[in-house]
């Protein structure tokens, strides 16, 4: 019997599930993972290999970023203050203030958006969850965003699998393709930031600073969840 675990585990079918979801669900949780990397990679090894298959990739990604967002939705909506910190770790106050703002307004399209978008998915759902956005309307708009998610770093990872047939070149040149889109879309993000904080509005005085949207209230004070009649 153990030389058949053994056999299992020196399988790189065995090991690259395991590791694809593993490394999915930690970096949606704790983003210390390039999880469009570990995505890119694996559907480059699918396209390349044998050993693993390519809608496999797929389901495995979307589901393990899907639970991860849950996961990190219901610490922001069922925990304290410190279970917040601890999710929204790396986000500035401004950022999840603007967050709970757009939230108000457009709902669900910022949970789908908020997971393509560079930086985007922690304060969309941390924002979600501090308001106490529905968990029926969560999780559908979760899942789908999860699931476009995971089609567009995979694409890379066939685009690269399709150029290149040694594995191991295919694996790095899909790794290094999602970082070099992560990062380009990052820089665009920023420079559409810079230009909608150029034509904001003035911070209300008296509040710090800090801008305040009528329909959410500040950023820390408890705002009241949204109703059954807010956007679909």
């Amino acid at each position: 019997m153990t030389g058949t675990l053994a056999a299992d585990w020196t399988n790189p079918q065995a090991i690259g599930y395991p590791v694809l979801i593993g490394g999915v669900l930690l970096g949606s949780v704790v983003p210390v993972v390039p999880t469009g990397a570990v995505v890119g990679a694996a559907a480059a090894v699918a396209m390349t290999t044998t050993h693993l298959s390519l809608p496999l990739v797929l389901l495995a990604s979307t589901l393990a970023a899907f639970a991860g967002d849950v996961v990190t939705y219901g610490v922001a909506r069922l925990g304290g203050e410190a279970a917040v910190r601890f999710v929204a770790r790396g986000q500035t106050p401004e950022q999840l203030a603007r967050a709970r703002r757009r939230f108000a307004r457009h709902g669900w399209q910022l949970i789908v958006v908020g997971r393509l978008v560079p930086a985007g998915r922690i304060p969309a759902l941390v924002a979600a969850g501090t308001l106490g956005y529905p968990w029926r309307r969560l999780l559908p708009s979760a899942l789908v965003a999860c699931l476009l998610w995971a089609v567009a770093y995979a694409l890379l990872g066939i685009l690269s699998g399709g150029l290149f047939d040694d594995p191991l070149v295919a694996t790095l040149v899909a790794a290094a393709l999602v970082l070099v889109v992560g990062a380009l879309s990052a820089g665009v993000a920023r420079l559409v930031r810079r230009r909608r904080a150029r034509r904001a509005p003035a911070a209300l005085p008296g509040g710090g600073g800090e801008m305040i949207d009528p329909a959410v209230g500040p950023a820390r004070g408890g705002p009241q969840p949204p109703t059954d009649q807010e956007h679909p």
